[in-house]
């Protein structure tokens, strides 16, 4: 395995593994709890990518799928050993949304959907910052700038000029009209998002409140997809206490396809680039007159 790999998508490849030799096997994941005396959702969590897997987990099961060649045996423990390695958000301490910030870092493009405020990608250290505090009302300071630092490092995949990351963001108008920090700071945070939106790798849509009733209604959602095949595309929907990950292949399918349902029904590149300089109107007057000359 690639040494440079992260330890999130380590974890998800060797649970795929894993779960290949058990469907081999012709077992349940229930079974294979029972014959270790764990519970069903460990050995779930394992196969998803979502629990850190020791090599005595690898081990265990490769026991009880009756693996007999030694080579992949050894080759999936020294999966399990990599993937105990900590990515560079772990110097952050804990951070709720790891998970996804390691398929986030290793993803090749991204699709997201906002229907309330600018993506993380896109914001400044302004709007995060006043964000995070209106959100999180009663979060110490010092947790605050941890996530805002944790969002301007995640945004270095945009700004690389190596390999960026490919982001597609389609946003409802009540982001851009949504004042996060006072009318000052969502200037600063409109023009940003236009210079961003002028990226080659970066696209910015949004879809207007007389576009009426859309498929983005039901909430935020992003679409992951990565460069070697092997890794599944994966849509992440976040959640209050908990977040959801869904993998199947008919799950991202129907959420493909909604997000091109939104995409047809925005504003396109050089429309949403002036409805961002220009609304709320008069607030954005320098983003303007550089989207005027784009057109």
């Amino acid at each position: 395995m690639a040494s440079n790999v992260n330890p999130t998508v380590r974890r998800r490849r060797l649970g795929q593994e894993l779960r290949r030799l058990r469907e081999l096997k012709g077992m349940t994941a229930e079974e294979v709890a029972e014959r270790l005396l764990v519970s069903q959702s460990k050995i779930s969590r394992l196969e998803n990518g979502r629990r850190s897997i020791s090599q005595r987990d690898v081990r265990d099961l490769c026991g009880v799928y009756e693996v007999e060649d030694q080579r992949m045996v050894d080759s999936l423990m020294e999966m399990a050993k990599d993937s105990r390695q900590q990515g560079w958000w772990h110097a952050f301490g804990d951070v709720p949304y790891s998970v996804y910030i390691g398929l986030e870092t290793d993803a090749a493009s991204l699709r997201v959907y906002d229907p309330q405020v600018v993506p993380g990608l896109l914001q400044t250290r302004q709007y995060a910052e006043a964000l995070i505090s209106g959100a999180l009302p009663e979060t110490a300071h010092t947790e605050i700038e941890k996530r805002v630092q944790v969002r301007m490092r995640r945004q270095e995949r945009v700004s690389s000029g190596e390999n960026p990351l490919r982001l597609w963001s389609v946003m409802d108008e009540s982001a851009l009209r949504r004042v996060v920090g006072g009318r000052e700071l969502m200037r600063d945070q409109l023009e940003h998002l236009v210079e961003q939106s002028q990226l080659p790798h970066v696209t910015v849509q949004v879809i207007p409140f007389d576009m009426g009733a859309h498929p983005g209604l039901n909430g935020q959602y992003a679409i992951l997809e990565f460069p070697d095949t092997a890794d599944s595309s994966v849509v992440y929907i976040e959640g209050v206490t908990s977040d959801l990950y869904l993998e199947k292949p008919n799950d991202v399918q129907k959420y493909s396809v909604m997000y091109e349902h939104l995409r047809a029904q925005a504003l396109n590149v050089d429309q949403s680039r002036q409805f961002i300089a220009t609304s709320p109107r008069g607030m954005c007057g320098k983003a303007a007159g550089k989207a005027g000359r784009l057109r």
